[in-house]
């Protein structure tokens, strides 16, 4: 049988390096002054390996961040030279990097809030599920890489058979948007995000479910939200987006 070629989904629209890096530092839970560099960039590359695997399109500024955290790595485990009486510390190889995130982690922040009262009676939630009583519960929104975590753990826990070709053979990407959507009109929004691949045939159908959610997010016909840092994933739909 002749297949289709791969779905790509660009992930550029969604989020950058730097948000993955921040994502990580919080993931790990360490302070941005005194990132494990080693660690954080073996996290980093396992990302993007993931991200290759998902068929989503890694902009080059990914990269060129990759390539950035092996040279901070390298030169931290060289050895330092002796310092002289009196000499100053050499500079810590990670200070650029930390001062770029933090002037991003501000702007972010900033832009955060003014999106906020620019939509703040824009987006209204299917019948149910109230945006004020999201807001009420809170309900904190879901970025990229905490989705592509959330799919690691469904297809670490999975037992289906591998599939690394994304091809669409089984079921396109509309005909999967298009049953999600039916599911969260049956069910309701605060859908389970890890309810939706229970049952999935394969890693292929795992992996085109998570790439038809990344296109109703593009959409914005949902919204993916957790309650706690690290918690489940739920889904809410949108109308009028």
């Amino acid at each position: 049988m002749v297949t289709a070629d791969p779905y790509t989904v660009k992930l550029e629209f969604f989020e950058g390096p730097l948000d993955l890096l921040l994502h990580l530092i919080r993931r790990n839970q360490v302070d941005i002054y005194d990132i494990p560099i080693a660690t954080v960039t073996d996290q980093y590359l396992d990302y993007l390996n993931m991200m290759r695997t998902l068929n989503l399109d890694v902009a080059g500024e990914f990269l060129l961040m990759a390539s950035t955290l092996l040279h901070i790595k390298s030169k931290m485990l060289l050895p330092s030279p002796p310092e002289e009486e009196g000499e100053e510390e050499g500079e810590d190889p990670r200070a650029e990097l930390v001062n770029r995130l933090l002037e991003y982690q501000k702007y972010k922040e900033g832009a955060a809030r003014l999106h906020e009262r620019d939509i703040l009676d824009r987006d209204i939630f299917v019948p149910g599920k109230q945006a004020e009583e999201s807001e009420e519960g809170g309900l904190v929104e879901v970025g990229v890489f905490e989705l592509i975590e959330a799919l690691k753990d469904v297809l670490n826990r999975s037992s289906l058979e591998a599939a690394y070709d994304i091809t669409l053979d089984r079921i396109t990407i509309e005909e999967r948007i298009a049953q999600i959507l039916e599911t969260l009109k049956l069910e309701g929004s605060g859908l389970l995000f890890s309810s939706l691949f229970s049952g999935a045939s394969s890693k292929e159908d795992i992996i085109i479910t998570f790439l038809a959610l990344l296109e109703l997010i593009k959409m914005r016909m949902i919204k993916i939200y957790q309650r706690a840092p690290f918690g489940p994933i739920e889904i809410f739909a949108l109308l009028g987006g």
